[in-house]
């Protein structure tokens, strides 16, 4: 425990703090790590060329160019013509079509970036799930685990792997070969998809009837008689708005009373607030009739009350200027063009009073806009953008398509044999040289649009995998990480490696369920390579673990921004990941530990 000294206190303090902000998000990953690396430098516990050397580093370029490969795919449309041809046709038993869709989403997760795979997936599944009248809810879950069973299978299944990945040839080590992480991967997504087929029939929620989805589909609006409308004096009739019958109001509040306008007949005074139900058709009336106002959206464009409207469903991201506010305070009209009908979070539909809620990064908003809102926003990081892409994008030519899976297909052998593939003029050919080339041709092939083409990378995710390697070599300098590691080994005392192993697995997969994975593999990347200093043993099957440990996101839905996606347009609640999830932690945990020694000797 030598050198655990002030520098480890201060480091210690640090990581804690950054440990509860990250939980309570309190502001993105990529800024409170950032400012923790700072603090790092002012102590003078990093250096400025250790602190900003993430920002060089191999893995963390390799994942912003991996950004760009996904979306060269993603634009082609390749993955929207795939969904169709993978998904079943026909009805059948459900743990028998939980299987069928999961398989080919792990093998695309594999070799892709896992949120465009989801985006496109979830609305498309949702919608194929309403047509064979099975519940929804049952297939979004498991769409989101069997990306992430695909990420532990290759080293660029998820930007965790090369992270460690990067970490590695850092400290010296040779790194992960493309498929190594397969060994356990594969037994992991088998067991994975095979517990999920037949967990999910039981575990989730939904229900076999199509009365749900069609309620499902319909809204609560609140709407304002306003002074003059030709509605006064007018009466609504067990619960029919004048001269529109098919507008159903529910509810009249006037005058901090309430009253149930579906029993008897109700005259329409000025400043009345109408609690209307229906679905999107219902909305875009209300647009357009004169003398009744959408409450929040007094001052709608004329133009727009012409258009013809689409339904929109957008998760919101971290990055949208909107979290923390009001409806009413951002004014999403004026920003975005479109109109908020409803708002999901934890499984719940808010569909009245949405313009007081105060907007968290995960809210599902229901969107009411012109068709071009979706070509507009499409590939933004302020949301992500659930609609069926495929029925309102251009369609692209199958030599497109075909081109951007044959450069992903042979960036992907070319990474599996490059051991064995000679240096081109002194320059290794790697899994960076590789991506580079294809995103290179994806570019100037116009497989991905020069327009906004940044828009593809996710810069919080790159600022907090390059800060994690300062995080990381703090935890070392400031003799913190022999300190844990020795801590550890004590209480395991004679159990050996396994026992550490274990130790170091159950750690990171607890920080990956409440802080980002990148932050969970920085902080224990370090104290893995001084237990196995201590020990003596080979750090590898240590580095294994982290990197499963680290995308074992089960249990919640903030683990994983797929599984915060999933939530919000399935409906799901907190609890329905816990009790799915932790069966499934355990699980992967089992093989984890019984295959890793088996296959990586200390």
């Amino acid at each position: 425990m030598d050198g655990f000294s002030l520098n480890g206190i201060v480091v210690l303090i640090t990581l804690a703090a950054l440990l509860v902000l990250l939980a309570k998000e309190w502001l993105r990953p990529g800024i409170l790590l950032f400012s923790v690396v700072t603090i790092f430098m002012a102590f003078g516990i990093v250096s400025s060329d250790e602190a900003m050397a993430g920002f060089s580093n191999k893995g963390m370029l390799t994942v912003f160019i991996l950004f760009f490969v996904s979306e060269g795919v993603r634009q082609t449309g390749a993955l929207n013509r795939l969904v169709g041809v993978l998904l079943p046709k026909e009805k059948g038993l459900l743990p028998v079509l939980l299987i069928k869709m999961m398989i080919p989403v792990s093998v695309l997760s594999a070799f892709l970036n896992n949120t465009p795979v989801v985006i496109i997936f979830a609305p498309m599944i949702k919608k194929w799930a309403e047509k064979l009248r099975l519940p929804a809810s049952k297939f979004l879950i498991p769409l989101s685990y069997a990306t992430i069973f695909g990420g532990v299978c290759t080293l660029i299944g998820t930007s965790t792997n090369l992270v460690v990945h990067g970490l590695m040839l850092e400290n010296g080590f040779n790194g992960l070969t493309m498929f190594e992480l397969g060994k356990v991967g594969i037994f992991i997504a088998v067991a994975g998809i095979m517990y999920l087929s037949v967990a999910s029939v039981f575990l989730l929620p939904g229900k076999k009837n199509r009365d749900a989805y069609v309620e499902q589909r319909k809204y609560y609006y609140d709407a304002i008689i306003p002074e003059k409308s030709p509605f006064i004096g007018k009466k609504i009739s067990y619960g029919h708005f004048p001269d529109h019958r098919d507008i159903i109001v529910n509810l009249i509040e006037r005058n901090n009373e309430t009253i149930v306008a579906t029993k008897g007949e109700t005259e329409i005074e000025a400043g009345d607030r109408l609690v209307i139900h229906g679905n999107e058709s219902v909305l875009e009336q209300l647009i357009t009739i004169s003398g009744i106002e959408i409450e929040d959206y007094e001052n709608i464009d004329p133009w727009f009350k012409k258009k013809k409207l689409i339904k929109a469903e957008v998760v919101l991201s971290e990055a949208f200027p909107g979290i923390g506010q009001t409806l009413k305070e951002f004014d999403f009209y004026n920003y975005y063009r479109g109109i908020v009908a409803a708002i999901q979070r934890n499984g719940e539909k808010i569909t009245t009073h949405t313009g007081d809620v105060e907007l968290k990064a995960g809210d599902c908003l229901v969107v009411m806009a012109t068709p071009n809102f979706i070509e507009r926003w499409n590939g933004r990081r302020d949301f992500y953008l659930l609609s069926n892409r495929g029925e309102v994008e251009t369609p692209q030519s199958k030599p497109r398509i075909w081109i951007s899976l044959a450069l992903t297909l042979l960036m992907v052998i070319g990474a599996a044999m490059s051991d064995k593939i000679p240096s081109l003029n002194g320059t290794r050919v790697d899994m960076f040289f590789l991506a580079a080339c294809v995103a290179t041709i994806m570019f100037w092939s116009k497989l991905i649009s020069p327009k906004n083409y940044t828009a593809a990378v996710n810069w919080d995710v790159l600022i907090t995998i390059a800060c994690a390697f300062g995080i990381s070599r703090a935890v070392q300098n400031s003799g913190l990480a022999d300190f844990m590691a020795q801590f550890m080994i004590n209480i395991v005392k004679d159990s050996g490696p396994v026992a550490v192993m274990i130790a170091l697995y159950l750690l990171t997969m607890v920080f990956t369920e409440i802080i980002t994975n990148n932050a969970a593999v920085a902080i224990m990347f370090p104290i893995a390579l001084a237990a196995s200093k201590h020990l003596g043993v080979s750090p590898h099957p240590f580095f294994i673990a982290l990197c499963i440990a680290a995308s074992s996101s089960f249990s919640t839905p903030i683990g994983y921004q797929t599984n915060l996606i999933v939530q919000a347009i399935g409906e799901y609640k907190f609890k329905d990941f816990l009790k799915i999830g932790l069966p499934l932690n355990f699980i992967v945990f089992i093989i984890s530990i019984i295959l890793i020694p088996l296959f990586w000797s200390f």
